[in-house]
């Protein structure tokens, strides 16, 4: 199991990124981050109260400091992006991967998920995951990374869950 470190983006230049625990000092700017990634979902979707957006401050932290895994990606003495991941018996839960919007594409959510996987890797048998079935660079983001397709689930007129599995050695 590799432990989550420092990366520099050889494509771009940018500034090393760090993947680490996310401390409750931290919720603040996660919430930044997430409230800016996701503000392109919900133009998308024309949902201006996806949960994301709506999400409190006091949520994250209480996810921070409970039995959820919270890792962060920070360059430059800022936060760049996060994710989240709950369990279930011998299921890894992953939720709010963000990324901030001018760090989008660097390989920033490809480092996150695997350090995420990394860190769950041994506790669990696979990680499973949702996002909407208009968001196609998230869907090629999971696919990418060994995610597959279970199902589909309509949760609104405008919206359809797509749910992904990866199973884990």
């Amino acid at each position: 199991m590799s432990e989550p470190g420092e990366v520099r983006d050889g494509v771009t230049g940018e500034e090393p990124v760090l993947i680490a625990s996310a401390a409750p000092g931290d919720a603040g700017e996660i919430l930044t981050v997430q409230r800016a990634a996701y503000l392109v979902e919900a133009q998308l979707y024309g949902d201006p109260f996806i949960s994301p957006l709506v999400e409190s401050i006091d949520r994250i932290r209480r996810a921070i400091s409970g039995d959820a895994v919270v890792l962060k990606a920070q360059s430059a003495g800022r936060i760049v992006g996060a994710v989240r991941a709950q369990f279930s018996e011998r299921t890894c839960l992953v939720g709010r991967l963000v990324v901030a919007p001018d760090r989008q594409g660097e390989g920033v959510g490809t480092r996150l998920m695997g350090a995420l996987e990394d860190e769950v890797c041994g506790r669990v048998d696979a990680c499973v995951l949702f996002t909407g079935h208009l968001s196609d660079g998230n869907l090629r983001l999971y696919r990418r990374l060994g995610y597959a397709e279970t199902h589909r689930e309509r949760v609104a007129a405008h919206l359809m869950l797509v749910h992904m599995r990866k199973s884990l050695p």
